[in-house]
């Protein structure tokens, strides 16, 4: 295949990649750690290695994190154990549900009925706990976009001879 065109679908896919770190029907950063690799491999680039390793190491942080940090701002906004159960299983709940942004949607409904189901007479604390989830959500997808930004930049960079 043409390097021209291997170019172009790696910068495609980084650029998808980055629009799916706030966008849950795209993958997010697997798309753009796919473009990296298939920069890296499909060229004859001179990439160094420590980026694609960087960049490897980093996506698997996203990941975790995407799930971790709504928990922990979760319990920060005064939620308890139950409402960081209720994020994670309402995030992985929200996956499979036929709505936009099913997954953000089920991950505040777990929080709040999580913290509701521990003292259902405290709605107050409830909305607070909800409020941190949003707060951690916002946080983990910035995480996630300044990674792949900064892999779309490295592979335009390497492409302009730069680094």
């Amino acid at each position: 295949m043409d390097t021209a065109l291997i170019n172009i679908l790696c910068l495609i896919l980084l650029f998808l990649g980055i629009l799916g770190t706030f966008l849950p029907i795209l993958p997010g950063l697997l798309l753009s750690i796919c473009g990296l690799l298939i920069y890296k491999y499909g060229t004859d680039a001179d990439l160094p290695m420590i980026y694609v390793w960087a960049f490897v190491i980093l996506t698997i942080i996203s990941v975790v994190l995407s799930y971790v940090i709504p928990a922990k701002t979760n319990q920060k906004y005064g939620g308890t154990r139950w409402g960081s159960i209720g994020s994670v299983v309402g995030m992985i709940i929200g996956m499979f549900l036929p709505i936009p942004l099913g997954f953000l949607v089920g991950m505040f409904v777990g929080v709040f009925v999580g913290e509701l189901l521990h003292d259902s007479k405290d709605m107050n604390k409830a909305l607070k706990s909800t409020k941190g989830a949003f707060i951690g959500f916002i946080y983990g997808t910035g995480f996630s976009l300044v990674v792949g930004v900064a892999m779309f930049l490295v592979v335009i960079l390497n492409m302009l001879n730069i680094i």
